[in-house]
């Protein structure tokens, strides 16, 4: 059983990042994400940390084992991108049997994402095994390894080479 924690980038395009946790490794890498956090600071934000300290969370969580999924689509619009990630990552929870998917919130288009997530689960067969909600960052940190990966992805070069340790599939998805 894992879990997979899931955040996104729409830049260069639109990319959807899973993290994939096991069940029994919860605890230890939220406390050892969560240590990560410095003084003051109510969560991660990878666009808002310093390279210095970019880099060392990457190590850190290549230390800590991570391993991430990343879909990435260019369609002719965000909301066609974000659909056709979604239905890649209930995809993804069937081929590995993962059975929850934690999406970082986002208000505007948490109800559209239900729908999505309803549709592809029910059409998979996966209304008895695979569940999936919304949660806040500052209350998850798992979804920060996610936001990690995501923004090195797009951003290239050697923040790319950085997360290739973390990343166990890349999948284009068609629009």
């Amino acid at each position: 059983m894992s879990i997979l924690f899931v955040d996104e980038s729409k830049t260069k395009g639109y990319t959807m990042v899973a993290a994939v946790v096991a069940a029994g490794d919860l605890t230890v890498l939220r406390r050892d994400v969560r240590s990560l956090v410095l003084p003051g600071q109510r969560r991660i934000h990878f666009t808002k940390e310093a390279d210095d300290r970019k880099r060392m969370i990457l190590s850190k969580l290549v230390e800590f084992g991570a391993q991430a999924h990343i879909l990435h689509c260019a369609a002719k619009t965000q909301a066609r991108s974000r659909e056709s990630c979604l239905e890649g990552l209930v995809a993804l929870a069937k081929a590995n049997d993962h059975t929850r998917i934690v999406i970082e919130r986002d208000e505007s288009i948490e109800l559209a994402d239900r729908r999505i997530l309803f549709r592809e689960v029910n059409r998979q067969g996966l209304g008895e095994t695979l569940t999936y909600a919304h949660e806040s960052p500052h209350q998850e940190p798992l979804l920060w390894i996610a936001d990690a990966v995501a923004w090195s992805f797009t951003k290239g070069g050697d923040w790319k080479r950085r997360i290739e340790p973390l990343v166990v599939t890349t999948e284009t998805m068609r629009p």
